[in-house]
């Protein structure tokens, strides 16, 4: 670009400058900062640069959660992965991209849902969260489901699920029934990444998924 030219941007640029100043604009307004709701945003002010277990050492970002404050529907997964740690976002990996596929099937988009999870930073290699990770970190989230209060809960995999029902039993028994927490009526159903090992059973996750969206009244069965 020649200095002509340059000089003809400005000139133009100071007569649009000048048309909306004489309708009565007198500054640009500022783009508004996206903001979490008060109470989510006071929860993760709460959890602040969290030392509070073991799984701080390894980590990059805190994975604290994203979507709709007002969702109807939440997703709860057992911690963030190698994407995950490194964009502070969780579900953004293959298992996220999964997981989106399958909220899109239901009618919805991600930004309808909430997704989170049961800890907010990475495990090791990516293992399972160990019990004293999961007392440590899940408070936070039974306050970011309390402050969301979700009609429906969908939990992916064994941590997530044992942790919110109290109990030791396995996925593959709990899943395809709902289950009452809190008032709030939770599905069971197997982890994203579970479903990449093995892609013959997103049959029952369809079928779990389509006993949520039937709840929700999105789809009759």
């Amino acid at each position: 670009m020649d200095s002509e030219q340059r000089s003809e941007i400005i000139r133009e640029l100071k007569k649009n400058l000048e048309g909306l100043k004489d309708s009565g604009l007198t500054h640009l307004p500022r783009a508004k900062k996206t903001a979490l709701p008060k109470k989510l945003e006071a929860i993760r002010e709460t959890i602040g640069d969290c030392t509070r277990c073991k799984l701080h050492q390894g980590r990059t970002k805190i994975v604290f959660g994203v979507g709709n404050p007002n969702a109807k529907l939440m997703f709860i997964g057992e911690g963030p992965g190698h994407d995950e740690d490194l964009q502070g976002e969780p579900f953004v990996g293959r298992a996220g991209q999964l997981l989106t596929k399958i909220i899109e099937a239901m009618g919805l988009k991600r930004s309808d849902v909430y997704i989170a999870n049961t800890v907010k930073c990475r495990p090791p290699n990516n293992r399972a969260p160990e019990p004293d990770e999961i007392e440590t970190c899940s408070p936070f989230l039974i306050q970011q489901v309390q402050a969301i209060q979700p009609q429906i809960i969908v939990t992916l995999g064994n941590p997530a699920t044992q942790t919110l029902l109290g109990t030791q039993q396995g996925i593959t028994l709990l899943r395809g029934h709902f289950h009452d927490w809190n008032g709030i009526q939770l599905m069971p159903t197997y982890h994203p990444a579970f479903l990449l090992r093995n892609p013959h059973m997103k049959k029952p996750v369809w079928e779990d998924m389509q006993k949520v969206m039937a709840k929700l009244g999105l789809r009759k069965m």
